[in-house]
């Protein structure tokens, strides 16, 4: 089949939204299927194009190919952090509306995915799949705009929120079919959005295997000059949305009576300079900031950590959230602390892969951080745990084949598919 997959992120930008797209899109061309992916042009979070792409970006609209089978097309976008809110909105408007015309110009697909976050790329995935008279899927990562709400970008109530609210109902109800990444996402689709459940499909994030897995990595350690320290580590976007406060105060807290253990915060967001200020104004020496590093270097920093953090703030919405960056530390074979309630932490529990706490709870981190640095045999336990159960649940070659079931069935062709095999 033909695929036009639109996504504002793609790498070199790091996170999980580029991952997912990068990885499923190659694993549907290794599978046989002709896969364009539609993007922009890298920027996120900082807002700075990348040396290797200022020239690119002069000619609006680049080709490239990805390798494996993949097509990419990156669309000009206006380049802003991921700060401020105005900003946030022409980074996203600008993109909505240079992917819907440049990807008028791509060939006819089957199905034209758009995934969110943000909502507007959903309008541009609509607006293709309507001109191509292509089929629709909308791809729901994150609840917006639900989620914005929880981490206090404004209020519910006003007009911003109120028109967002409104666009994510016009997709809801347009789409052909809606992809979630967690059965709590439909649940909360169903009830809250009277989207009739044989209209969602979960397909859960994944996490490459084979790139994420366990092995010994002192050069890491070195680098640090962090040799004997317990390495408790946070990677991932620095945003509101985490709560990451909380990793501050804990590391004030085990300052003094812990003084082996090391904190690690890797990554780049709207939250980095003033969480550097606190710890700066507060005299930490135990919490250290490492800058975004590719995404093929992030297995090395989670192998060289003794435990790693997932933390979000204690809100209902993230209580349907499956961070995939728990799913990567489990697949390395390292325990999770988790501060988040609700999906991700029945998996770990399930898996018995890690400690959780409640979400913002400082105390319960410090005396997570404290058990796992004094049993180590604990940890390798968790550690095995949840790589066995990484490899059982949630490969990304799995996810990507259930995907591919999704889109068969939407197109009528499961019962071809089922005679090819």
């Amino acid at each position: 089949m033909k695929i036009l997959y639109v996504s504002q992120y793609y790498p070199p930008e790091m996170g999980a939204p580029a991952a997912r797209v990068a990885e499923l899109s190659r694993h549907w061309a290794q599978a046989g299927h002709e896969v364009t992916v539609l993007t922009g042009f890298p920027n996120h979070p900082t807002g700075v194009v990348p040396p290797e792409y200022r020239r690119k970006f002069r000619h609006l609209v680049v080709r490239e190919d990805a390798g494996g089978g993949v097509n990419v097309v990156r669309t000009w976008l206006l380049p802003l952090p991921n700060r401020k809110t105005h900003q946030r909105i022409m980074n996203y408007s600008s993109f909505c509306l240079s992917s819907a015309s440049t990807g008028l110009f791509a060939e006819r697909p089957d199905v034209v995915i758009a995934s969110s976050p943000q909502l507007l790329v959903g309008l541009s995935g609509w607006w293709l799949a309507r001109c191509k008279r292509s089929r629709f899927v909308f791809e729901v990562r994150d609840l917006w705009p639900e989620s914005l709400a929880a981490v206090g970008k404004g209020s519910p109530e006003s007009l911003f929120h109120r028109g967002l609210a409104r666009l994510a109902g016009f997709l809801y109800r347009n789409a052909d079919h809606i992809v979630v990444v967690a059965p709590a996402l439909k649940d909360y689709l169903t009830e809250h959005w009277h989207v009739p459940p044989k209209k969602i499909s979960v397909v859960e994030n994944g996490v490459e295997t084979d790139l994420f897995s366990p092995k010994t990595n002192g050069d890491i350690r070195t680098e640090l000059g962090a040799e004997g320290k317990f390495i408790v580590s946070y990677i991932g976007t620095i945003g509101n949305a985490h709560g990451l406060q909380t990793l501050v105060d804990t590391a004030e807290k085990l300052q003094s009576s812990a003084s082996e253990v090391l904190f690690l915060m890797v990554g780049e967001g709207a939250e980095k300079q003033q969480l550097e200020s606190l710890v700066r104004s507060r005299g930490l020496t135990n919490l250290r900031f490492v800058d975004q590093q590719a995404r093929e270097r992030i297995p090395a920093y989670i192998c060289a950590s003794d435990a790693c953090l997932v933390l979000l703030k204690r809100n209902e919405i993230f209580k349907t959230v499956i961070p995939s960056k728990m799913l990567e530390f489990m697949s390395c074979a390292r325990p999770v602390i988790l501060g988040v309630d609700g999906q991700a932490r029945k998996i770990l529990e399930e898996a018995q892969a890690g400690v959780c706490i409640q979400p913002e709870n400082s105390s319960e981190l410090a005396l997570a951080v404290s058990r796992l640095a004094g049993d180590a045999q604990l940890r390798e336990t968790l550690g095995r745990n949840g790589r066995r159960h990484i490899l059982q649940h949630f490969s990304r070659r799995r996810t990507a084949d259930t995907y591919l079931d999704v889109l068969n069935v939407l197109l009528g062709r499961e019962k071809q598919r089922a005679a090819a095999a």
